[in-house]
């Protein structure tokens, strides 16, 4: 597997952070959520992630998101067609609600195969979808056995490796943590249709320097560009000579990941309409929520999930909802 090749890049200081992240205790609701997951796939289910604005906020007052991990995807559906549309474009997102202490706690949660999962964290994947979110804080919330702990604790620390080599050629040659996390963090959300404002998205690394920088000291030396480390600095600064050749295929293959990313994005919104309880209500709310845009979609479209969508998203495109 591509990401378990890689694993001999990792360096134990990088293996110990994304140990110490993942292991943190999850919230109480996060319990009842993986419980009820673990009853309705069963041992399909390799590994449950919690990662997401919740999960760094320490929280349970928005919409709490998942990974499902699981073996394949024909064992995880039961039905072919579910199978063949998260085997085609993964993951496939689904929405779950329950009760707890008088209120009710919602998730998204996205099904996605290990072997996949692997795959999108690893260099070997072009596209930032899997790498760049789980180059940040994660949880794992629930592991069959300690080999796959070990698998996905590898594939979180291989986001982290590819997301910096996929960032430094874009950088100047010297830089700091926060450079490469606010440059390499906006190239991501603008490679989707995430209408994040730039304050926010830099906001990421603001919450968590610490971590970051450290993580940076961890993970440089599995870059393949020659990194020096200035001495005597604080923040610590480095220096990388990259060929301009290069940095040109590099910023090209940014270009690449932004036009790819809309369309899959466009994709994926016309797939979690049907399989998202609730997909448009929720869409506006997060865009409303992060944009400050909103539009209105009347009840007798949203009967139409499909169509409702396609118009949904050329509306708030007008609007300037996306970038």
């Amino acid at each position: 597997m591509h990401c378990i090749r890689d694993a001999r890049h990792i360096s134990p200081q990088l293996m110990t952070l994304i140990s110490q992240q993942s292991s943190q205790q999850p919230l109480p609701e996060i319990h009842i959520l993986a419980d009820e997951l673990l009853s309705r796939y069963g041992r399909t289910i390799q590994a449950i992630l919690f990662y997401g604005s919740c999960f760094r906020k320490g929280n349970a007052e928005g919409l709490l998101d998942l990974y499902l991990l699981v073996d394949n995807y024909r064992s995880a559906h039961r039905k072919r067609w579910p199978a063949f549309l998260n085997r085609l474009l993964p993951p496939n997102v689904y929405y779950l609600e329950l009760p707890f202490k008088g209120r009710l706690v919602r998730a998204k949660y996205a099904v996605l195969s290990i072997k996949d999962f692997e795959r999108g964290t690893s260099r070997r994947w072009f596209h930032s979808y899997l790498w760049a979110r789980f180059a940040q804080p994660a949880g794992l919330v629930y592991v069959r056995d300690d080999q796959i702990a070990q698998q996905v604790q590898n594939a979180l620390a291989c986001s982290v490796i590819t997301f910096i080599t996929r960032v430094l050629p874009v950088l100047p040659s010297s830089f700091c943590a926060a450079d490469l996390w606010r440059k390499g963090l906006w190239l991501s959300y603008c490679s989707e249709l995430r209408p994040e404002k730039l304050d926010n998205i830099f906001a990421l690394f603001d919450a968590n320097i610490k971590y970051y920088e450290q993580l940076t000291q961890a993970a440089i030396t599995a870059v393949p560009f020659p990194v020096q480390v200035a001495s005597g600095s604080y923040p610590t600064r480095y220096h990388v000579d990259i060929p301009s050749r290069i940095r040109f295929s590099n910023r090209l293959a940014w270009t690449v990941r932004r036009l790819q990313g809309k369309l899959l994005s466009v994709l994926r919104l016309l797939k979690g309409m049907t399989t998202f309880q609730g997909g448009i209500d929720y869409i506006l709310w997060k865009i409303g929520r992060h944009s400050g845009i909103s539009v209105e979609v009347s009840p007798r479209l949203k009967r139409h999930p499909l169509l409702a969508s396609g118009v949904l998203f050329w509306r708030l495109y007008r609007r300037g909802a996306f970038r």
